[in-house]
């Protein structure tokens, strides 16, 4: 196994976010970049190679509505050493300051809770709605503001559909698409005008899935550009009564 501990301490990665931090906040329709070829490619391979089969039995959590239509794990100690190892290592203080040399947002805090991250994996019909993302974390009581995905299908055919779509923050039309190519990281800064998703289903070929590591991380602070109450992630839908709850919640420490 080859063992992802450190990987990050190569000032490559530094001088990788210096490089971009400047288009990362230029880009439209929201701050993001797109990283090609990010993991060392044996490493890469390996954790493909350990994903979790679509029907393994690792107690996969089932979305299946009119939004979403995929299956995740959040809970790494049910994932290969390799996958859970580098997990960790996405959480870990030398990508925080990689994520915080490019998006200038300090203070980032990991999730080591995953919460709605991990592995996620679709199939063909697949889909996930456009949306904006759920904003508070009330497992380390922060808000989210950053998104990383990398991903890991080998040989993606742009037929299959599958790109990330990135979105006007009126939510009119797609600006930007990204297709989850082999070892692609995007990151992206979370808002409630970072509207994303792959509304249309996949199309891909029996036994070929869509498959990312999806983290998010937060901070103690709100970005004051577009602070909101806590809510869950927004499609068309009202807000649960757990979700409503958090939110009454938040305003009576007075965070709000």
């Amino acid at each position: 196994m080859i063992d992802p501990t450190g990987i990050f301490d190569s000032s490559k990665y530094n001088k990788l976010a210096l490089e971009n931090a400047e288009k990362f906040q230029n880009a439209n329709p929201f701050p993001h970049s797109v990283f090609d070829n990010f993991l060392d490619i044996n490493l890469i391979k390996e954790l493909r190679k350990d994903f979790p089969d679509y029907n393994d039995d690792i107690s996969w959590h089932v979305r299946d509505t009119e939004n979403i239509k995929k299956r995740y794990q959040a809970d790494d100690t049910k994932l290969p050493k390799s996958l859970r190892l580098m997990l960790r290592e996405f959480n870990s203080k030398q990508f925080l300051l990689f994520l915080e040399a490019l998006t200038g947002i300090e203070g980032l805090i990991p999730d080591p809770y995953f919460i709605n991250g991990g592995v996620h994996m679709s199939k063909s019909g697949d889909y996930l709605g456009v949306h904006a993302d759920f904003n508070w974390n009330h497992m380390i009581q922060a808000h989210r503001r950053v998104n990383a995905l990398i991903y890991l299908t080998e040989s993606w055919q742009e037929d299959w559909g599958g790109a990330l779509e990135l979105w006007e923050p009126n939510g009119t039309k797609p600006v930007k698409m990204v297709y989850p190519e082999f070892n692609r990281l995007i990151v992206f800064q979370t808002s409630g005008k970072s509207l994303h998703g792959h509304p249309v289903p996949l199309q891909t070929p029996d036994g070929e899935y869509r498959r990312v590591l999806n983290l998010y991380y937060y901070s103690r602070h709100k970005d004051e550009n577009y602070a909101e109450d806590p809510h869950f992630t927004k499609y068309t839908r009202q807000s649960s009564e757990f979700s409503q709850q958090i939110t009454n919640n938040y305003k009576l420490l007075g965070k709000s």
